[in-house]
């Protein structure tokens, strides 16, 4: 009896990853694009799925479960951010039918640290953190929902000036609470804020790629220190999801304040997250 409740257990184990997964018209890889591509769905009956769910600060080194493969093969449209950012999913999407989120975006350089003294230069792919880019992102998504669903155009134009309107209020927040900084200078704990800076007239003044296992060389630690004493740097700001380590031993060598920063690529709302950094470096920099 006890041999077969244990056969019987491993079999459910087997099979629990083969339950269907329920089927959406339109699949969208990550929060901002998930997000958008909602409110642009509004009132037409289609219905949207996200992808990536957990809270990731990026997407290098990132794989889709079975579940995540499925929800894309059921869909019929994969909504991207684009720029780069779901190259680990080029396989499963060459068959698929897609919509870039990134066409006609001018795209900012980034750079990651690989070994000592060697760096490998890239497309900064976090284009959704400027209000601006997310406003044309909006628009090419929907472009392509248009050209997919042409029996909802009227509405997914209608739901693009009110989402449009909705970014455009929160960039003029943004610009008026960081107008008056004392410092407009930023340390960050992931290279991806380049763009939200570059919106609001900030400079990245240095951006440490630190993850789990791979924290700042002592090195790096003192070219730090030293460029926030130089610069009378109030503040550094790390990423929510990501390593804390590094800003710690900073915060406690120099006596500055650590505030978290939100890659808006998970959590609930795009919104949320964009307001929260906007408000974070005002009270961090005022």
């Amino acid at each position: 009896m006890k041999r077969l409740f244990a056969i019987l257990i491993l079999f459910l184990f087997l099979t629990g990853c083969a339950v269907p997964v329920e089927h959406a018209d339109i699949a969208a890889t990550t929060l901002p694009v998930y997000e958008f591509t909602s409110r642009l769905c509004e009132g037409t009956g289609l219905t949207v799925t996200r992808l990536i769910t957990e809270s990731v600060s990026c997407l290098h080194d990132y794989s889709l479960s079975v579940r995540q493969v499925r929800a894309v093969e059921s869909a019929d449209t994969v909504v991207l951010s684009g720029a780069g950012l779901e190259e680990f999913m080029h396989d499963l999407l060459e068959s698929r039918s897609t919509i870039d989120a990134s066409e006609g975006i001018s795209l900012l350089g980034c750079e990651h640290d690989h070994e000592e003294e060697h760096h490998h230069h890239e497309a900064d792919s976090h284009i959704w953190l400027s209000p601006e880019n997310a406003m044309r992102m909006s628009a090419n998504i929907c472009s392509g929902l248009e050209a997919k669903y042409p029996q909802h155009a009227e509405q997914f134009r209608e739901n693009l000036e009110k989402l449009t309107a909705d970014i455009q209020i929160l960039e003029d927040y943004g610009k008026q609470q960081l107008s008056a900084l004392s410092c407009r200078e930023l340390i960050t704990f992931h290279d991806g804020f380049a763009y939200f800076a570059h919106s609001f007239g900030l400079e990245i003044l240095a951006a440490v790629e630190e993850e789990s296992g791979s924290e700042a060389s002592a090195r790096e630690l003192k070219e730090l220190i030293g460029l926030i004493e130089s610069n009378q740097i109030p503040a550094i700001f790390t990423e929510k999801s990501g390593s804390v380590s590094a800003a710690g031993i900073i915060s406690r060598e120099t006596g500055v304040k650590v505030y978290p920063l939100d890659m808006a690529m998970a959590g609930s709302s795009w919104f949320e997250a964009m307001y929260h950094n906007i408000d974070t470096i005002r009270e961090a920099l005022s």
